[in-house]
């Protein structure tokens, strides 16, 4: 059974930093590409960003380009975002998604960015 639990959300004024991390479960994490989404409630889910299974290629959505970074550790199954410069309009619920197992999705950890 896939399972993606991620973690790190919380409270962060403008300007600040936050890592969100989802531990993989389930399915050979290794070799599998993974990415970062996001929603707000009434919006359509947006694609954060996306890592290969090894880690050497990345890909960001334009609106966190230069801002975030996307990295995993093979040997924990685990997926990072490392956020800064975060902005009001990176509040969201944050979610994990493996490339093999698009069904299955984690509880998301959400991000609130308020002065």
């Amino acid at each position: 059974q896939v399972q993606l639990v991620e973690s790190g959300g919380g409270f962060v004024q403008p300007g600040g930093s936050l890592r969100l991390s989802c531990t993989a479960s389930g399915f050979t994490f290794r070799r599998c590409p993974m990415s970062w989404y996001r929603q707000v409630p009434g919006k359509e889910r947006e694609l954060v960003a996306t890592i290969s299974s090894g880690g050497s290629t990345t890909n960001y959505g334009d609106s966190v380009k230069g801002r975030f970074t996307i990295s995993r550790d093979n040997a924990k199954n685990t997926v990072y975002l490392q956020m800064s410069g975060l902005k009001p309009e990176d509040t969201a619920v944050y979610h994990c998604n493996a490339e093999w197992y698009p069904q299955y999705w984690g509880q998301g950890t959400l991000v609130t960015v308020s002065s």
